[in-house]
């Protein structure tokens, strides 16, 4: 991984503010090739944050700089990159665009204030993209819409508002339209439907700003007439739309004000088209960033308690108030150490401050809770591998804070002397599993250490050491996701390989039979003497195990009782058959004998293994498999697919129901073995176009088919 480069000072550009209200902090949301890390790297060089865009530093550009990006030729995790526009700082919040980074966007959406949705005018839209503006639209979050790609061959910019139009409501529409040059094809300039002036890019940044053309103006009048009636619309003079169809012209200053006001609450989303490459549109974006969304003094505090539990008062944007920070994302540099992305909702973080750090526990996905103070150095604005120094950081802004030795993603950190814990974010359940092994002892060690900074960085990253089948398993979000982690190990210096995933089987008996166990041995002189005889009989699944004295006349000796239940015990641990545990059995111990010299509590757990191994051979032996129920949320009209994969899946539909969360949508609950789903994720994210979801959890043990089992019997026996 390259070096970080740190700068100190707030001069170069670096963008310092000490009020609230000159942050504005927006998440670039859209499908993978949608644009927004190259639409960043030209609003960065549009303000003069960096030279040109595409600026490489470190041999990567400036927004997207993890060498895993570089290798997947897409970006694979969470980025901030803050400019300075007319006094305002935005902080950009450059996210993945394809699915299996999900966790990436979601801690971008936490850190921000508002959404920027970039769609490309040659590229569509993917179907996940509309469900994430339906998750914005539940909470209000403010939005706007970017068209870009405006240079490619395919480009429509008509047909692409009307697709947003179609998929995200009436309310989406365009601020500017595009000014088509001599050709015919490119794009020069914006026509501009409130001011009704022409913006030309021909010279480039910034725009020649004139009066319209004859020809111009028609698509202006017709388009313009429908903006002001939006815009009216969502008005908050309710008289102001009875005077406009009145033909009372409304002033340019009242539109804007409307408009900037309609945004803010979320209610009306501008369409700008912007092109990266000629610069065409980009500081008529930067004017709705700033002047249209939201600061943070109009963006809710999350809710927090004390790190006990107990209720507080709610909190407000104020930098003078109680520090309640977040840690939106945590990375770790070999060369640097631990770099935590860090929003801050209250108070002012600042320099050699000693803060408390707190977390959600977590464990099953290896974050226990845990509580620390720590003291925190130096305090960097970052911007993408480089971290320049700033002297504060005041609530609503984001900065990076290094070096602090437990801080991980989503954790909390606040002030000593009254620490608090924010309400954590909903992240999704890491549902593909890969089953990963060292190459040599020393791999085991160096993965261990990797495996530690991977996993307090990635909440959707969940790591689980299963005792039963002694495998490694990574469970991530999809087969992306796995080759950027596995990446990331490899780059870390561990040698490892991946196997196939087993499942953790268990074994039972399916009809009553008898054993004998009789252990007889003379070894130095000393002898071993255990006889005893059971009755073994199946108990429902869930029964789990039962031992049953009914020795009569002390043929086993009372102390020695405990002993064959001992056995029989660990013979079940290890399995009848393939190894497996056995499960759901009675097991009555009815006779025996012992030797009053030779008879020792070893022997009557041996004597107790071999019973039962013995009732083992008439016993009928079977293999169970983990079945688990899942609920699967698919659209409408991939429910028929989804039921016929899952009859494919050997799987049992329990039914289906509209989902009471998202219109259009259904929910399907199935029982399916839990082999059958070790690539569910990935496969159902392909029937369903990246839309499909699903949730699972255990519910028992079913007799495995019996081609299945002799199949694993077989693999079983060297």
């Amino acid at each position: 991984m390259a070096q970080k480069s740190q700068e100190k000072g707030p001069a170069g550009g670096t963008p310092v503010v000490t009020e609230p209200d000159r942050v504005r902090n927006v998440v670039l949301v859209g499908h993978s090739g949608a644009g927004k890390t190259t639409l960043v790297e030209a609003l960065l060089a549009a303000t003069g944050t960096i030279g040109r865009a595409g600026n490489v530093v470190d041999g990567t550009t400036v927004s997207d700089h993890d060498p895993a990006a570089v290798r997947q030729q897409r970006s694979v995790s969470l980025s901030c990159a803050p400019l300075l526009h007319n006094g305002i700082k935005v902080n950009l919040l450059d996210t993945p665009g394809y699915a299996d980074f999900v966790g990436e966007l979601r801690a971008g959406l936490r850190a921000a204030d508002a959404a920027l949705f970039v769609v490309s005018a040659a590229g569509g839209m993917d179907a996940a993209t509309v469900a994430l503006w339906e998750e914005c639209a539940a909470v209000d979050m403010p939005r706007a819409v970017a068209v870009a790609r405006l240079d490619q061959p395919r480009a429509d910019f008509d047909e692409a508002v009307a697709l947003c139009q179609r998929v995200f409501g009436d309310n989406v529409m365009p601020l500017y339209l595009p000014m088509l040059g001599d050709d015919g094809v490119s794009t020069v300039g914006l026509l501009g439907l409130i001011t009704r002036r022409v913006f030309d890019y021909t010279a480039g940044l910034p725009a020649d700003v004139r009066e319209p053309d004859a020809e111009h103006l028609p698509a202006i009048v017709e388009s313009r007439n429908e903006l002001i009636e939006g815009v009216i619309a969502e008005s908050e003079d309710e008289t102001l739309m009875d005077r406009y169809l009145g033909g009372e012209e409304v002033g340019t200053e009242v539109l804007i004000e409307d408009l900037e006001k309609a945004v803010a609450r979320g209610h009306f989303y501008p369409v700008v088209p912007v092109c990266a490459e000629t610069g065409v549109g980009l500081d008529a974006l930067l004017e709705v960033l700033t002047a249209a969304f939201p600061s943070p003094l109009e963006h809710e505090v999350p809710p927090v308690a004390g790190v006990d539990g107990s209720p507080r008062p709610p909190l407000t944007c104020d930098p003078t108030g109680p520090l309640v920070a977040e840690v939106v994302k945590t990375t770790v540099d070999r060369h640097v150490g631990r770099v935590s992305l860090v929003r801050v909702f209250s108070g002012t973080l600042r320099p050699d401050q000693t803060v408390h750090v707190s977390g959600h526990g977590m464990a099953e996905r290896g974050h226990p809770d845990h509580d620390a103070d720590e003291r925190v150095g130096h305090i960097y604005t970052p911007l993408g591998a480089t971290l320049r120094e700033v002297p504060l950081c005041v609530a609503g802004d984001i900065c990076a804070i290094t070096k602090s030795g437990s801080a991980e993603t989503g954790d909390t950190v606040s002030a000593k002397d009254d620490p608090l814990l924010i309400a954590p974010w909903e992240m999704p359940e890491p549902l593909l599993p890969v089953a990963i092994v060292a190459r040599s002892r020393a791999d085991e060690d160096a993965l261990a250490r990797n495996l530690a900074r991977l996993v307090a960085g990635d909440p959707t990253l969940r790591l689980e050491r299963n005792p039963e089948t002694h495998q490694l398993v990574l469970w991530c979000m999809g087969e992306a996701h796995a080759d950027v982690v596995l990446d990331r190990l490899r780059a870390g210096g561990v040698e490892l390989d991946t196997e196939p995933v087993r499942v953790s089987l268990r074994e039972t008996l399916t009809v009553p039979a008898k054993g004998h166990g009789r252990h007889v041995k003379q070894s130095g002189g000393h002898g071993q003497y255990a006889v005893c005889d059971i009755e073994v009989e199946p108990l429902p699944r869930g029964g789990g195990f039962e031992f049953v004295n009914r020795v009569v006349g002390g043929a086993v000796p009372h102390n020695y009782i405990p002993s064959v239940e001992k056995g029989v015990r660990a013979q079940l641990e290890r399995g009848l058959v393939a190894g497996h545990p056995v499960v759901d059995l009675r097991v009555t111990l009815v006779d025996g004998k012992a030797h009053s010299v030779d008879s020792s509590d070893a022997a009557f757990q041996t004597a107790g293994a071999l019973a039962l191994r013995d009732a083992a051979e008439r016993g009928q032996p079977a293999l169970l498999e983990p079945i688990d129920e899942v609920t699967i949320r698919v659209s409408d009209g991939s429910v028929g697919a989804v039921m016929g994969d899952l009859s494919g899946r050997r799987g049992r539909v329990l039914g289906t129901e509209p989902d009471p969360d998202a219109e259009g949508r259904t929910l399907v609950r199935a029982e399916v073995p839990a082999a059958e789903l070790l690539r569910y994720a990935v496969e159902l994210r392909s029937m369903t176009a990246g839309t499909g979801t699903f949730r699972r959890h255990f519910v028992r043990h079913d007799p495995m088919p019996t081609h299945l089992a002799d199949q694993t019997r077989k693999e079983h026996t060297p």
